[in-house]
């Protein structure tokens, strides 16, 4: 399902250290990655030749850091606007997935700093992993997918099984956070987590494929209830199914209402502790 990588690196953050994560499943091993830095276009002139100096050993280390044998590496030097720029080249080579850092700031900080993660978050159509500069990026031994009864839930596992294909010593956690579950019901039994329809409906695509998994039930705000639950199982990668949201009259800028929004996905990215792939068809 992922068969081309692009990794927008800004010389800071842990966006290297999360691929180099991400190839430690057979999945991942051997698929193209090419790595963007982007000059922004706005630095004065006397600066430029030594900003356009430091993009090219930003991306000679990446290079040095994530080429291998059997894991190709491009590298892409841009002068632009860095969130518009990751935006264009992820649709220039049809990447797959974009891999980024963030700085995890909140909705209004993003766009009052002009937030390059949340505006490639907001506008691209493609997956994306993002991480937080002040996490540890750890290997990736338990994943835990959040589910619910929408399209992009049913991809993100679709997602997550191709990821998982062939992996060893990882674990499979499948997470339904039920805004009005009873809290006087919790917590549930394991029967009763089981047995809870969106969790039932996943199992057996996940036994077929062989892989270890756990299941997990609870109520409460899905935005913090998730995040709690990211901590106790002490997941290493979440994986979150967000629909496509680029807003439908302007293609070119962010939609301000669902900036300042309370969407799961943007409560998550801010405050998950580990990194958060945002699941999107490109298909659809």
């Amino acid at each position: 399902m992922i068969k081309k990588i692009l990794l927008a690196d800004s010389g800071t953050g842990n966006s290297q250290e999360i691929l180099l994560s991400l190839r430690d499943l057979p999945a991942i091993q051997g698929i193209p990655t090419t790595v963007l830095h982007v000059v922004p276009s706005q630095i004065a002139k006397e600066k430029m030749e030594k900003k356009m100096a430091e993009g090219d050993e930003i991306l000679a280390k990446a290079v040095e850091a994530l080429q291998t044998e059997t894991n190709p590496v491009t590298t892409l030097k841009r002068q632009g606007e860095p969130k518009d720029t990751v935006c264009t080249v992820a649709e220039e080579i049809d990447a797959d997935l974009i891999i980024m850092g963030s700085r995890g700031l909140k909705r209004l900080e993003s766009i009052l700093e002009n937030s390059v993660s949340q505006y490639v978050f907001q506008l691209a159509k493609r997956p994306m992993l993002l991480v937080r500069d002040d996490i540890y990026v750890k290997k990736i031994k338990r994943v835990m997918i959040a589910l619910d009864k929408s399209q992009s839930s049913k991809f993100s596992l679709e997602l997550a099984l191709s990821l998982l294909r062939n992996a060893k010593n990882v674990e499979l956690i499948l997470a339904r956070v039920n805004p009005d579950l009873d809290p006087k019901l919790l917590p549930l039994s394991k029967k009763e987590v089981e047995e809870n329809p969106v969790i039932s409906a996943a199992i057996p695509t996940v036994k077929r494929m062989g892989i270890p998994y756990r299941c997990a039930v609870t109520g409460g705000k899905p935005g913090q209830s998730l995040c709690q639950l990211v901590d106790e199982y002490n997941a290493d990668l979440l994986i979150l199914g967000s629909p496509d949201r680029r807003p439908s009259v302007a293609k070119a800028l962010p939609d301000l209402d669902r900036l300042l929004g309370t969407s799961l996905s943007d409560y998550v990215r801010v405050n998950a502790n580990c990194p958060v792939l945002l699941a999107r068809n490109t298909e659809t």
